[in-house]
Order: C-alpha cells, then structure tokens, then sequence
C-alpha cells in the first residue's frame, strides 16, 4: 500500500504513538508485508525469528518491538505492539467506508457492461469495458476489473485476509488495506471467494478462468491463461504462474510457487513449491507417474505379505 502522499518517520510515530530510531523527516511512502516490501515502506515484525529478516528486507522502515542496531539507510519504529500498531496505519490510511447505495456513485463502469440485479459494487471500484457481472456478486470497496470480465452470481470479490494474532483474550486481526485485481478477459465462476492483499493485491491475470466455489488467499498471484477446476483452496501468499491446470478439490499452502505449465491432478494438497512443466498428484505432492507407481505398489502388500507366511 502505497500512502497518498510521502510521510514522515516523526508523522507516522505521532499516528501509533510509538518512538523512533532514525532522522525525524526520514521518508516513509508506504507499507507492506514482508513478501511485497518496496523502498520507502514499512514492514512490522514481532518475533526474534523473523528479526533479521525484516531487517535486511527492502523496507526502509521496520517496526519493531525491540531496540536493535538500525541497519544503515533505514530507520526503526520502536512499539510495544508491531501487530496492533500496523493495524492503527492501515485504519488510518485505508479507513473502512461505509456503503450508501448498492452500486457506489464513485464506482467507475465501461460501456458496454452489464450489472445484473442485487449486485452490490463498493466504494471506488473500477469495472471495465464489456463485462457480465451476474446477480447477487459482492464487490468490495477499490476492487479492479478489466475488460471483457465476466463473474458469475454469489461471487465475492474482497473479503478479508484470514490473518490472525492468537492472543490470551481471543484471535485479533489483521486488518486488510488491499485490493482485488482481475486483468482482461478473466472469468469466476459462481459463488467464488477472492480475498483482498493485507497491504497489496491478490491478483488475477489475463484470460484465466475459475470455476465454481473456488477460495483464493490474500495476495495470491494467478498468471495468464490458468484453469482452476471446482472447489479449490488456494492459500494466502501463493504464486501460480502462468498456464498452469489445478484440477477439482485441489488445496494449498501458502506462500509456495506453482510454475509455469504445471498440471496438478484433482485433490492433491500442495505442500511446497513445485517446478512448472510437469504433471503432480497425491499428499504429500510427488510427480504424478511417481506416486501412480507407489500406489500400484501399496496394492501388492497384501500378497507379499501372503507369501512370507508361507
């Protein structure tokens, strides 16, 4: 999430009420998570395992709850709290906006397109040019769709990232700042879920296409071209590269790559990052052929077993 205009390391101190390590006018543009951190943006980080990382990350800016030796160039937020205190900037720089009527009046609409009844459009939405957004879809506040999109009824575009802090008073969240962005000639299916990025956005690129009751995790990248069967999970944090097949009941972990031209046979769950050009089954994920010859041999236990006794 880029700010609207730059801010400085002393404004953004005042907004949490934390203490800085760094000049006071030290430029601040923006914030992210730790896997889409630009120049000028603010990562937090509250646990000593992930210290360094987000130390040595492209954030310039790293709020942090403790007092550790500022890596030169960049500057520390010093907070009790990093967890609460992102939320406090993304309440204030991305404030929720309550919704007056069913298709906001700053919404922007291409000719050509087509609202069906009972679809609710939110607060600065972009919808492109002839595109079919069937009955009852719900399309959260700054979502951008292009052209010749077509999504069909009960999808919701936008939902919030399932990202919890497990406290001894109950699960606090993390509040989403993001977008949902659906490139050229995409098509959902029915009653699809796509989260919206915790700071970025979950993305979908040119020309692919999903099918029914498909969830998608926040700031998940699909590429181009890519078919995902029904009743899949795609976790938060996950790349799909281009052209790559997900058949029926596939699930995810997040934060994995799926290379380009990958083929992944129904109900298989996807538990590390796999090379593209090669067909997978099974879980724990194996190269399909593999765990056909596994399975094969699992059925012959039985008589081997037989033959012992013998």
């Amino acid at each position: 999430m880029r700010f609207p205009a730059p801010y400085t390391l002393k404004q953004i101190a005042t907004i949490i009420g934390s203490s800085y390590v760094g000049d006071a006018d030290f430029p601040v543009l923006g914030m992210n998570e730790i896997h889409v951190v630009k120049h000028g943006d603010i990562v937090f980080v509250d646990h000593p395992k992930y210290y360094d990382k987000a130390l040595n990350s492209k954030a310039t800016v790293v709020l942090i709850n403790k007092e550790v030796v500022c890596p030169e160039g960049k500057a520390l937020l010093i907070s009790e709290d990093p967890f609460r205190d992102f939320n406090k900037l993304t309440q204030f720089f991305k404030p929720f906006e309550r919704a007056n009527d069913l298709i906001a009046t700053s919404a922007k609409i291409g000719k050509n397109t087509v609202i069906q009844p009972n679809t609710f459009i939110g607060n600065n939405v972009t919808i492109g040019e002839d595109c079919l957004i069937h009955a009852n879809v719900a399309i959260y506040d700054n979502c951008v769709i292009g052209d010749k999109v077509v999504i069909h009824a009960g999808t919701v575009l936008g939902s919030d990232a399932f990202y919890y802090k497990n406290r001894p008073e109950g699960f606090d969240k993390l509040i989403s700042g993001g977008r949902v962005v659906l490139e050229d000639e995409v098509e959902i299916g029915a009653l699809c879920t796509i989260d919206k990025g915790v700071t970025g956005d979950t993305t979908i690129k040119k020309g692919s296409k999903l099918d029914n009751q498909v969830h998608v995790g926040h700031d998940t990248v699909i590429g181009k071209k890519c078919l995902i069967a029904s009743q899949t999970g795609i976790a938060g944090c996950v790349v799909i590269e281009d052209e790559v097949t997900l058949w029926g009941q596939v699930g995810t972990n997040s934060g994995i790559t799926i290379g380009k031209k990958a083929v992944i046979m129904g109900q298989t769950g996807v538990t590390k990052s796999v090379e593209g050009g090669k067909s997978y089954f099974g879980t724990p994920i194996e190269e399909s052929r593999e765990k056909l010859k596994q399975l094969a041999y699992v059925k012959k236990i039985p008589d081997i077993l037989k033959r012992l006794e013998e």
